[in-house]
């Protein structure tokens, strides 16, 4: 990115010590690109940026002291509060600085994925996930992971600069609120990074783990995939496919092929993701030929590799991309669940339906969605 600012970081610049100005998605991003990962193209917006948002002082004033007066055990106090901060915030102007150098970024980015020879000569038009990153996501023992808006397919640098405010102002949702309240977290030391995301068009897309999340094995990917964007399985709308690979013989150890109802696909003509029937011909079929599934779990232990401890990773297949080069990472974390305790080796024998449903309920929510008025989660896809 030649976009000279203090405000953005192309991912690829995103090295560990700049954890402190772009989160761990960023850093997490740019540390798969450099390993010569498959990453779609993007930016991150510093927390300088969010920072200067609160430079007149006002602002910063009046999020204290509605801070000041929150009890995380008032569940409609915090709802309230939340709400105050976050119009506050999105009604802000957005430091002029700020905005030309999020646009420029933008622009760069439409003539890098467009191919056009300079930013002038772009189509302003490219989708992008505009993603929340917060410097406290990767704390040790902190789980504030999740706690934050991501937003989908928006487009335009307009509406780029729009969800921007939206993610910081997702800093404040009640339940982050309460969260750094009870673990004792300050408030005014933890800053919002935005990760500006070349949008994918994904065929199917899930999540993986680079071991069996049922008991730590570390010569097994687990991936759970459905059709469309990843959406309806981090939200857990649909019960996906799942599957075991045997990364030492590299067969697919398991597998269970489940019914997948719904699908979250973007509708250019509206510029927006949404929530749509998945056709009875596909509802019941495997969303993933046996060849992804090899390649996803080698994708999986390459990262794994260069990282150097067991990762939660999320995926998908692009559908305007040529095979072998249609997998693309979208996130990558450190798993948190078994790779602090002693390693051990288990049998490759197949196991009962609970691995399945375990492995599910343990990948949790990665990605929050919906329209803001239907989502009781009270994340966005817009």
């Amino acid at each position: 990115m030649n976009t000279d600012s203090r405000y953005l970081l192309a991912f690829e610049d995103c090295l560990r010590d700049c954890l402190a100005l772009v989160g761990g998605k960023s850093t997490g991003l740019g540390s798969m690109i450099r390993a010569g990962i498959p990453v779609p193209p993007g930016f991150a917006v510093t927390t300088h940026a969010y920072r200067a948002m609160l430079a007149d002082g006002r602002s910063e004033r009046e999020i204290a002291e509605l801070l000041d007066s929150a009890d995380p055990d008032d569940v409609e106090g915090l709802e309230k509060i939340s709400r105050m901060i976050g119009d506050l915030i999105e009604s802000s102007p957005m430091p002029a600085d700020v905005e030309s150098a999020i646009r420029a970024g933008y622009e760069e980015l439409d003539s890098l994925c467009s191919g056009a020879a300079d930013s002038s000569a772009a189509d302003p038009d490219l989708p992008v996930a505009v993603r929340s990153s917060a410097t406290a996501e990767d704390l040790p023992g902190a789980s504030f992971a999740g706690q934050q808006d991501t937003f989908l397919w928006v487009v335009g640098a307009d509406s780029v600069l729009d969800h921007v405010k939206r993610c910081w102002s997702s800093l404040y949702t009640a339940r982050a609120i309460a969260y750094r309240i009870e673990q004792g977290y300050d408030h005014e030391k933890i800053y919002m990074s935005v990760c500006i995301q070349k949008m994918v068009n994904a065929r199917a897309a899930g999540v993986m783990f680079t071991l069996n999340p049922i008991n730590g094995d570390r010569s097994k990917v687990a991936i759970d995939a459905s059709w469309g964007l990843g959406e309806a399985v981090a939200s857990g709308e649909v019960t996906p496919d799942n599957y075991l690979v045997d990364t030492i013989a590299m067969r697919i150890a398991r597998r269970t092929v489940s019914s997948k109802a719904i699908e979250y696909r973007a509708n250019p003509a509206e510029r927006r993701v949404e929530r749509t029937d998945v056709p009875v011909d596909r509802r019941d079929i495997p969303c993933l030929g046996d060849d992804e599934i090899l390649a996803l779990s080698q994708l999986a232990r390459r990262v794994e590799a260069h990282h150097g401890c067991p990762q939660d990773l999320e995926w998908a297949i692009d559908a305007d991309l040529e095979k072998p080069n249609n997998i693309v990472l979208l996130q990558s974390r450190p798993e948190t669940v078994w790779s602090d305790r002693d390693r051990v080796q288990v049998s490759s024998g197949d196991r009962s339906t609970m691995d399945y449903i375990v492995a599910n309920l343990l990948a949790g929510v990665r990605l929050r969605h919906g329209n803001p008025d239907t989502n009781d989660s009270g994340g966005a896809v817009s």
